[in-house]
């Protein structure tokens, strides 16, 4: 009989909907447990960061970040595996992964907390999530002070005046390749999902839930709301498909995103962090970047680097990833 375990999480929260839909997807037995004001002694006990997902076992012990989680999961829960035993498409996986979690994070966060319509909406579902008997008026006092607390954090992503058209132009460049890709497949690497699928479609789901970012996509992004919908409880539908067969509407996501903007932002960040640096500025496409520095990115492409060490010997990765500019920043 298999565990069951908990997963304490937040509707709002593309790292929880992320743990949440791989549990689905490999039929682990689990409880979601939304948090709220009412479970905080709880949560307190196995938390070691006042931050979800939190999923604890049976037995007690607890995980907290949501690739580590998955990773220790698929130890245990190995079928269907979501890593591909095809090293080259495994590791072009895990890429796509860091930047959705690091990069398309900043997407989200800043449509979120941005604009008007979006700080009200999720401050309301946020104040709701968290007192789900409370009366409406006392769930828009909370909802408000959430939203002034969320707009002074969106420097800690990079959103300002200064950076916001390059932030939604990330945004909407990245939905123009998926659209593409995903017009004739279920999932980004054929008919399973794959790690670079529970990091990219969380993320793009919580867009799709606020108001500005989903009538973008609404208009210019069908396949890829349906993607990041399906996402929530997917399903083995067939087969991976050959890096032959994805690469020519894969590899834009690759050279234009991941190469032009993730890969140099992370590499920069890391050397601000190593400088002691409170704050970097990165050319990106020929325009500057600013943000503060994030101390928990360096290490996770600390941990990219390695992967990419022990994966660049199989046949067709140095070249892939040559070709599209990601390998200088991966060395």
């Amino acid at each position: 009989m298999k565990e069951t375990y908990r997963i304490f999480g937040a509707e709002l929260s593309p790292y929880s909907i992320k743990v949440r839909s791989y549990f689905r997807y490999k039929n682990i037995p689990h409880n979601w447990i939304a948090r709220t004001e009412d479970d905080t002694a709880e949560f307190n006990k196995f938390a070691k960061l006042p931050l979800v997902p939190l999923v604890v076992s049976a037995h007690g012990d607890a995980m907290q970040d949501s690739t580590p989680i998955i990773e220790a999961m698929e130890e245990i829960h190995p079928e269907p595996p979501i890593v591909p035993h095809e090293p080259v498409l495994a590791f072009i996986s895990a890429l796509i992964e860091e930047y959705a979690d690091e990069w398309c994070n900043k997407h989200m966060f800043h449509y979120r907390w941005w604009y008007v319509p979006d700080q009200k909406s999720a401050g309301e579902r946020l104040a709701r999530g968290m007192r789900p008997g409370a009366a409406d008026v006392e769930v828009q006092a909370m909802g408000e002070m959430i939203r002034e607390r969320m707009i002074k954090r969106l420097s800690l992503v990079g959103s300002s005046p200064q950076t916001r058209d390059q932030i939604e132009a990330s945004f909407k460049h990245l939905l123009e390749i998926l659209e593409v890709h995903l017009a004739t497949r279920p999932y980004l690497f054929g008919k399973r999902p794959l790690m670079a699928d529970f990091g990219l479609a969380s993320q793009i789901y919580e867009a799709w839930t606020d108001p500005t970012p989903h009538k973008i996509m609404a208009a210019q992004a069908p396949n890829v709301s349906a993607w990041a919908q399906r996402m929530l409880d997917p399903k083995l539908e067939g087969q991976m498909e050959t890096w032959a067969k994805l690469a020519p509407t894969l590899t834009p996501l690759l050279h234009g995103e991941i190469a032009a903007l993730f890969l140099p932002w992370s590499v920069a960040n890391a050397a601000a962090l190593a400088r002691g640096d409170e704050k970097f500025t990165v050319e990106l496409k020929g325009k500057p970047f600013t943000q503060e520095t994030q101390k928990y990115h360096a290490r996770s492409l600390a941990v990219l680097k390695e992967r990419y060490a022990k994966a660049k010997q199989h046949t067709g990765l140095v070249d892939i990833l040559t070709a599209t500019g990601c390998h200088s920043y991966l060395v």
